[in-house]
C-alpha cells in the first residue's frame, strides 16, 4: 500500500504542481491550512507530512509545534519555503524540525531526496 503523504500548501497551482509529481508513490491528502490537517490528523495517520511555512492562519511551524509530541518516529516532517533563509532555517532546526525544502526549481527533485533519505549523508554526526 503506498504511503500517505500530507500536503498542507495554501497556494493551490503550487499544490497541484506537487500533486501531480508525487502521486504515483503516494496516497496525497491536501489541506489549504494547517489547521484543515490538524482535523484530518485525528483520524488519519499519515508517514510524510510537507508543511508550507508561510500558511494563512497557523503557520506551518506553529502546526508542527502542536504536533510533534503525538507524531509517531516513522512519520517524516518536512518544512516547505520560498524564503531560503539560513536564520529560518536554524530556527526550524532549534524546534526539532529535521527536514526543510526550498520551493525552487528543484523541489521534486529535494522533496523525494529527503523522503527516501538519501539526503542523510547532510546530516550525519
Amino acid at each position: 500500500m503506498a504511503q500517505k503523504l500530507f500536503l498542507v500548501e495554501d497556494d493551490e497551482v503550487y499544490a497541484e504542481f506537487i500533486k501531480k509529481s508525487l502521486r504515483k508513490n503516494y496516497k496525497i491528502y491536501s489541506f489549504t491550512t494547517a489547521e484543515d490537517c490538524l482535523t484530518t490528523l485525528k483520524s488519519i495517520p499519515p508517514d510524510i507530512i510537507l508543511l508550507d511555512y508561510d500558511l494563512p492562519g497557523m503557520n506551518g511551524i506553529e502546526m508542527y509545534e502542536e504536533v510533534k509530541d503525538t507524531l509517531p518516529d516513522h512519520v517524516k516532517v518536512i518544512i516547505l519555503s520560498a524564503i531560503d533563509d539560513g536564520n529560518l532555517v536554524l530556527d526550524f532546526i532549534k524546534r526539532g524540525v529535521r527536514d526543510y525544502v526550498v520551493k525552487d526549481e528543484n523541489v521534486i527533485e529535494s522533496l523525494q531526496s529527503v523522503i527516501e533519505g538519501s539526503d542523510d549523508l547532510y546530516f550525519d554526526e
